[in-house]
């Protein structure tokens, strides 16, 4: 098996590792589109009273919820892709997303209650995380596969597509279109994934059970500490990339389309960083890269706790935090490809996807509470740059010993 450009013989037939990569980094895009639907129309739906009066909780608990399924699901998806191959989960879970999005576009627009229903299992397009990186982990060698899966992780740009298209097709189409293109998108991906996939050659395959593979999982040091990492750049990341737009809206007074665009502006900078996040740790030490991410974060998030005005000063704090997010998010990835297993991966990465996930949960409903009672943002601001701190400290200390302890082993 080659690196990023070469081609891999497989029976009668070539397959690129190039062509998997790009396949999968599609799929996850389309998912991660589907995933977040419902992010830009909580402040539609407060704003216009079509459901009555919403609270800012109630926005935040209706833009979260998907990340629940996102999250816990990854546990299961990624040990079942660890079993089965991305070959059939990538399909799979593409094919089943669909069933809650049209759910959602033909019985649930004019009910709070069930817009919640339709967005747990919307989560299950959050997924394909864990069925994406042990996938692409598998193509390519060790050298690489920090900016593979840096690669692989841009697909997150689906929540940028959702933002900057949800709400205008919703108003120059109609309410159900933006659900109608995704689950079409959706279903032309899933075949898509069946005809063109395919397995590595020469893919772990394990032999024990579900439950004694997820049991030793829980017991590795990797597991935990990436867990961590993971919960703050990635949950970071998704909980900007879900609440970005209600907190500016009412924070600084933009308008819904103008807090859209801004918020796909964010996701798009992260996006943009986190294959370069992978690459800095294929060539440099990934604890310095890690290190340096968090230190970033913590300060930028002590900046926007000060509310600067949304010109340079306020533009610049959320950018570069993004550009840190998105490559700290892609440096866990690499970190995990280090010091795991092959066979674990898919495991590994489900339950720290599911950290991720769920540490992109808790901050928008954190913030909705705060803000309703405070009328201000500035003490959950204030957590996250002193959780980034922390976590930079456990960077320079387990990780480091971590990674230091994998190295002698291997040597």
């Amino acid at each position: 098996m080659s690196g990023l450009g070469g081609r891999v013989q497989e029976g009668s037939a070539t397959r690129s590792p190039n062509m998997m990569l790009a396949v999968a980094t599609l799929g996850f895009a389309v998912n991660f589109w589907a995933w977040a639907l419902l992010s830009p129309l909580g402040p539609k739906y407060r704003d216009s009273g079509e459901l009555g009066a919403l609270t800012e909780s109630d926005v935040a608990l209706l833009v979260a919820v998907p990340v629940i399924v996102g999250s816990l699901g990854r546990i299961v998806m990624g040990a079942l892709t660890d079993r089965f191959g991305g070959r059939v989960m990538f399909p799979a879970v593409s094919a089943a997303t669909v069933i809650p999005v049209l759910f959602l576009a033909f019985f649930a627009l004019d009910s709070y209650d069930l817009l919640l229903v339709g967005g747990f299992f919307l989560g299950l397009g959050g997924t394909t995380f864990a069925v994406g990186v042990p996938f692409v982990n598998a193509w390519f060698p060790p050298e690489k596969r920090g900016l593979a899966t840096g690669i692989f992780g841009a697909g997150m740009v689906g929540t940028a597509v959702s933002a900057l298209t949800t709400v205008a097709i919703w108003d120059g189409v109609g309410r159900r279109a933006p659900f109608l293109f995704a689950a079409a998108a959706l279903a032309a991906y899933a075949v898509l994934a069946w005809v063109v996939l395919r397995d590595a050659p020469g893919r772990q395959v394990p032999t024990t059970s579900m439950l004694t593979r997820m049991r030793a999982t829980v017991q590795l040091p990797i597991t935990w500490q990436a867990g961590v990492l993971y919960a703050v750049a990635f949950g970071g990341y998704v909980a900007f990339s879900v609440y970005l737009p209600a907190y500016l809206k009412t924070a600084h007074g933009l308008t819904a389309a103008d807090a859209s665009n801004r918020m796909a502006g964010f996701v798009a900078v992260a996006v943009i960083m986190r294959p370069l996040g992978g690459w800095l740790c294929d060539r440099f030490s990934t604890v310095r890269v890690l290190a340096g991410c968090f230190a970033v974060i913590a300060v930028c998030a002590g900046v926007a706790a000060t509310n600067p005005p949304m010109d340079i000063r306020g533009t610049a704090a959320f950018l570069v935090m993004a550009a840190a997010l998105g490559a700290g998010s892609g440096a866990t990835f690499a970190l995990i490809a280090q010091a795991t297993d092959p066979a674990q991966v898919g495991s590994v990465t489900g339950l720290v996807g599911a950290a991720g996930g769920l540490g992109g949960f808790a901050p928008p409903l954190l913030m909705g509470y705060i803000y309703g009672r405070t009328e201000s943002y500035a003490i959950g601001l204030w957590m996250l740059a002193i959780t980034a701190a922390l976590t930079l400290l456990l960077t320079l200390t387990r990780v480091r010993h971590l990674i230091d302890d994998r190295e002698e082993s291997v040597a």
